[in-house]
């Protein structure tokens, strides 16, 4: 297929493909998925070869955010029935970190609903890494705050973070028909201060919200221009009680076609397969390992995941490895620079070539969709922080 050989070879030389060669990756048929996996699967193992990072979520602070965001459980007006608590003590934090680092994490991400922090706020998270670095040598910390003031991104480097998460979620031209407490502009500005305060970026996307390919293409180049060391790659998951609840637009072949074309657009980037990936996958989740290098391990903010030990197992079986905290994650070109908040080489000029997109066609098994809500697939989390109960890790 000379469209998957081109993209090959663009991966390879970490060239940006056409938005046309974009959209053709979404629009391949069932037919060419395995065929569309495996190109996809030797740009990543030329960057990170059969490693898997794994990265545990804490979620510091559950539920009551003043924000509207559609797909959210945790926004303005949401009646989905999650665990809802004001902020973790440090300790506590820390002690539901150890169980995602004795899992086998890398990272953990330190999550708090809200607009964005206060100065106080700040304060408390810069503790609680602080917390958690004494407890874990080598583990890295990324904090997702919401929208960050000026200066904030800078005090969470000298407390030690090493990284900040700040998703667009979906393309600036239907940002508005998902939020309107905050623009897509203000989610650009603080991925802009996390990277100028030498934080490595993280910043990611949501698919099946009822976007259109363009959309998707759409926010995965403007990541690209970005530049965020790290991309993940959530799948709606359908809250009950939430705007989207009956947003069931995605097959697990579409998963992995969204997934395959953010990895031909980022190639040596981290790419991160995150929340939903049980609902949407299901069984096809090995497939995506090929795709994605980095997972979450156990629970998500307000769901729960896959069992630790079924993701551990699942990456062995697939013939992967848990990457341990003694490799650096990102190929060397990109270490290097993102070492001195400087970016890297995900690419950040202009999009080759001049082509008009050509109009995706939507695969027959996209077709198969339901707008009934599956609550058997979207467990609410019981456990873990802000609970009495064993995390799951």
């Amino acid at each position: 297929m000379d469209l998957l050989n081109t993209l090959v070879d663009k991966g390879l030389r970490r060239e940006l493909p056409t938005r046309e060669e974009a959209l053709a990756v979404l629009a391949t048929s069932d037919d060419e998925l395995l065929d569309v996996v495996a190109a996809a699967g030797k740009v990543r193992r030329q960057w990170f070869g059969r490693r898997v990072k794994l990265n545990y979520l804490v979620n510091l602070k559950s539920g009551l955010c003043p924000e509207d965001c559609s797909y959210c459980s945790q926004r303005l007006g949401s009646k989905a029935e999650i665990l809802k608590y004001t902020w973790l003590k440090p300790e506590e934090a820390s002690k539901a970190a150890a169980a995602g680092v004795a899992g086998g994490a890398k990272r953990v991400c330190l999550v708090a609903s809200g607009r964005g922090p206060t100065d106080r706020d700040v304060d408390r998270v810069s503790k609680t890494i602080e917390a958690i670095k004494e407890e874990n040598e080598g583990v890295e910390v990324c904090a997702c705050l919401g929208l960050l003031s000026d200066g904030q991104a800078e005090r969470l480097r000298s407390a030690g973070a090493d990284a900040y998460n700040h998703n667009l979620n979906t393309s600036e031209g239907t940002y508005g028909d998902i939020t309107t407490t905050h623009t897509y502009a203000d989610r650009v500005d603080t991925v802009q201060k996390a990277h100028a305060a030498g934080l490595s970026a993280c910043s990611g996307l949501i698919a099946g919200m009822g976007e259109s390919d363009e959309d998707l293409v759409d926010v995965v180049y403007a990541l690209r221009e970005l530049d965020p060391d790290s991309v993940p790659v959530n799948f709606l998951i359908p809250f009950e009680g939430t705007p989207l609840a009956k947003e069931w637009n995605l097959t697990p072949q579409r998963a992995l076609r969204i997934l395959a074309m953010v990895r031909f657009v980022c190639p040596d980037v981290e790419v991160r397969l995150a929340g939903g990936r049980e609902v949407h996958l299901r069984s096809l989740q090995p497939l995506a390992l090929h795709l994605a290098n980095s997972i979450f391990l156990g629970d998500y903010l307000t769901s729960e995941g896959q069992a630790g030990k079924a993701d551990l197992d699942m990456i062995a079986d697939a013939g992967f490895e848990v990457e341990g905290t003694d490799t650096t994650t990102l190929p060397e070109h990109r270490a290097d620079a993102s070492s001195c908040g400087t970016g890297g080489g995900c690419g950040s000029g202009s999009v080759c070539g001049s082509e008009e997109p050509a109009p995706a066609q939507p695969a027959a098994s996209d077709a198969a969709r339901t707008d009934q809500a599956r609550t058997d697939l979207v467990a609410v989390r019981r456990r873990g922080a802000g609970t009495d109960l064993a995390p799951n890790a």
